[in-house]
């Protein structure tokens, strides 16, 4: 049945793109691309396509934009292309006129174990939590947000002093090579899926904000170590420096634990030659790499040659 396949691909990012890219190199008809709009962005606010979008092009996909998923004029379009099997990474949320078209069903990758970490930030969540293994799933897509029926699941380690991003690059592969498994499942008329319905979880991965990016310096060490290295190198955990009274935010990519004897104020600041301390709520955190307001992102020693701290200075 492979080469009955016509599928159509939905994504967004450069995640998006490893599965995209895979899916050609295996072989299978992708005749429409669907991502999203092209949005402004840089300093001269210039539209910039997604990364799919470019990708797609460079190979000869055509591709769609729609602004709204149920406009009409885009389910045709998507119709005239006959697809029978839709694959999702990292793309919106479908409505039903969408994922209910294809004869053989619609498919999401989401970058966790479901139902571990369902929402849209499986990958920090993780590691903000300080989980040592995680994985990728691919699943049908229903009414509700990654809670259809699992198709298959891959789990990986996540190492002690795994970023974020590091992470998201390893479960890119790794999720796209599950991505063309199941698509050759599907092909062979080979799935056994499995229910999520009675399949529940208090491990939740909502939209990452500025409240929840932001470091309660009152917390443990080894929370806050997890917390940095869990929304580096995007979006950045970020607080407030004090210092010659003025208060600046400020975001820290790099921390480590640090062993210091005596304990110190919750985000006081201690400097030991080129090295930076923060007292957390159970001990001291070494600061190594972090960006000040309007400046790019610098080692710690290197904003300590041209930033000088007062005693009174502090993280809040």
């Amino acid at each position: 049945m492979k080469n009955d396949l016509r599928i159509a691909f939905m994504g967004t990012p450069e995640f998006a793109v490893a599965s995209l890219r895979a899916l050609l190199e295996s072989g299978y008809s992708i005749p429409v691309v669907v991502t999203a709009p092209d949005r402004p962005a840089g300093r001269g606010r210039k539209l910039q396509p997604s990364a799919v979008k470019v990708f797609a092009l460079q190979h000869g996909i055509e591709v769609l934009q729609p602004e709204r998923l149920r406009d009409p004029d885009f389910l045709e379009q998507l119709k005239e292309h006959r697809i029978n099997l839709q694959v999702v990474v990292a793309f919106r949320m479908l409505p039903r006129e969408v994922w209910s078209l294809p004869q053989y069903g619609t498919f999401n990758l989401h970058a966790s174990l479901l139902p571990d970490y369902r929402g849209a930030a499986p990958i920090n969540w993780a590691v903000i939590n300080g989980e040592t293994r995680t994985g990728v799933t691919t699943f049908f897509i229903d009414e509700k947000i990654d809670t259809g029926n699992i198709i298959l699941q891959r789990e990986t380690a996540i190492g002690p002093g795994e970023s974020a991003g590091e992470l998201h690059d390893r479960l890119m592969h790794l999720g796209a090579a599950l991505v063309v498994e199941t698509v050759g499942r599907i092909a062979a008329g080979n799935l056994d899926t499995r229910a999520q319905k009675h399949l529940q979880s208090s491990k939740q991965a909502p939209k990452l904000d500025r409240e929840n990016c932001r470091v309660a310096w009152t917390e443990p060490t080894g929370q806050l170590y997890n917390k940095i290295r869990g929304l580096s190198p995007y979006p950045g955990a970020w607080t407030f420096l004090e210092h010659g009274g003025d208060l600046n935010p400020v975001k820290l990519f790099k921390a480590a634990e640090a062993e210091i004897p005596e304990q110190g104020d919750p985000g006081q600041i201690r400097i030991k030659g080129h090295r930076w301390f923060a007292a957390t709520g159970n001990g001291w955190l070494e600061i190594l790499e972090l960006q000040l307001p309007g400046k790019k992102k610098m080692a710690a020693r290197e904003v300590l040659n041209g930033l000088e701290l007062q005693v009174t200075s502090r993280f809040l």
